[in-house]
């Protein structure tokens, strides 16, 4: 199970001044170099005849050096049967957002081999960038060494596997929307040996965006409260202001209709009891966190329509006030293996409606993997107006 926790690890005290390399300047990096910030159990090592870099659970940092553009290669081997590893890049300045690409040992074969996730307010985000673009087959060699490459241009980048003339991924639309940061070998699990790293700084290419379409009827304009211990609310019973202000953020989904918790609020990292054990599926998870969101849907007439609903990782919908749906696609829930990979034909909800504004709000609390949702009316006859 992929852990965001370690990933707080990784990102620990990142510091040092920053240098950017000029374009065309190929930079070697020994796995001696005092230039790596070894960070939790990353270590110098030797491996089948070469020095190199072992991590397993931890980040080696690239210091002193600050890349916007740029390509990144990298020998690799993994004597591991499970695990996570790859690069990260354009890492924040307050290590908390950065890109990252990483292989699953054991995924070797698997429509989710590899994966593309942006790292958003310290949160990985894989169950909703998921598919094209985010995930790819490929075949992970196991214990011997194969070459990585990343090309990163503007919002865009591609990454090679063993094969240098064909890129395994092409990630058309980078997330964070970090232009320029550090850069990391980072492990969450799986002994891993790194050696032969270089980067190779290239001219700044043109910030293009290359977003998919949204489709008609999706709901954007939405107004997120502040997030609230999940333990400490009753799921059934919409946000209530109870004595107080409460503080409404105005926020616009992202295409093709995402809103994606994790940009507006620090991700929860609790330890999910049932992650191992699917028996303990039903017990209370201490450090889950829910945010309330709401948006106002205006009908012509009454009338009741079908809202197509995706969300990550346990939802409560009401309309109007009342409770119409309530239910939980986290991951290791429904069954074991299950990933809870967001997408807006996952759930439906048929939304009685009256002539005027209704009120829609939602409760979505996070355990891992990304905190999100989409919402989709099944036609776009319906408009939505910003709730006050």
């Amino acid at each position: 199970m992929l852990r965001p926790c370690v990933v707080c690890v990784t990102y620990g005290m990142l510091c040092g001044s920053m240098a950017r390399s000029q374009p065309g300047q190929t930079l070697q990096v020994s796995a001696d170099a005092a230039r790596w910030d070894l960070q939790a159990n990353a270590k110098l090592a030797e491996y089948q005849g070469r020095k190199c870099l072992f991590l397993d659970g931890g980040a080696a940092v690239l210091n002193d050096l600050e890349m916007r553009d740029g390509v990144i290669d990298v020998d690799v081997a993994t004597p591991a049967s499970r695990g996570f590893f790859g690069i990260q890049f354009r890492i924040a300045s307050d290590g908390a957002n950065a890109e990252w690409i990483y292989l699953r040992q054991h995924k070797s074969g698997l429509p989710d081999a590899m994966q593309y996730t942006p790292v958003l307010r310290t949160g990985l985000n894989w169950q909703i960038y998921n598919g094209p673009g985010f995930t790819g087959a490929i075949d992970i060699p196991k214990d011997v060494w194969f070459h990585l490459r990343l090309e990163v241009a503007g919002a865009q980048a591609k990454f090679y596997v063993k094969d240098m003339s064909k890129p395994a991924l092409v990630i058309d639309d980078l997330k964070t929307g970090i232009q320029k940061g550090e850069i990391a070998l980072a492990v969450l699990t799986g002994a891993t040996y790194f050696s032969n790293f270089e980067i190779r700084p290239t001219a700044d290419a043109p910030w293009e965006r290359h977003p998919p379409q949204t489709p008609p009827g999706t709901l954007t304009k939405w107004s997120l409260s502040p997030a609230y211990d999940a333990l400490e609310r009753n799921p059934e019973r919409p946000l209530s202001p109870s004595g107080h202000v409460i503080g409404w953020e105005d926020v616009e989904a992202e295409p093709p209709g995402f809103v994606v918790i994790n940009r507006y609020r620090e991700s929860p990292h609790p330890m999910v009891t049932f992650a191992n054990d699917f028996s303990k599926r039903l017990e209370p998870q201490p450090g889950m966190k829910v945010v309330y969101a709401r948006t106002t849907i205006v009908a012509a007439r009454d009338e009741v329509k079908k809202l197509y609903i995706g969300y990550s990782d346990d939802v409560s919908l009401f309309l109007n006030g009342r409770i119409l749906y309530r239910g939980r696609s986290a991951q290791n829930f429904r069954d074991p293996a299950f990933l809870g990979i967001v997408n807006p034909e996952n759930d439906a909800v048929y939304l009685p409606l009256k002539k005027g504004r209704n009120e829609l709000m939602l409760a979505v609390s996070e355990l891992g993997g990304g905190w999100g949702f989409i919402c989709r009316l099944e036609d776009a006859e319906n408009r939505t107006v910003r709730a006050p």
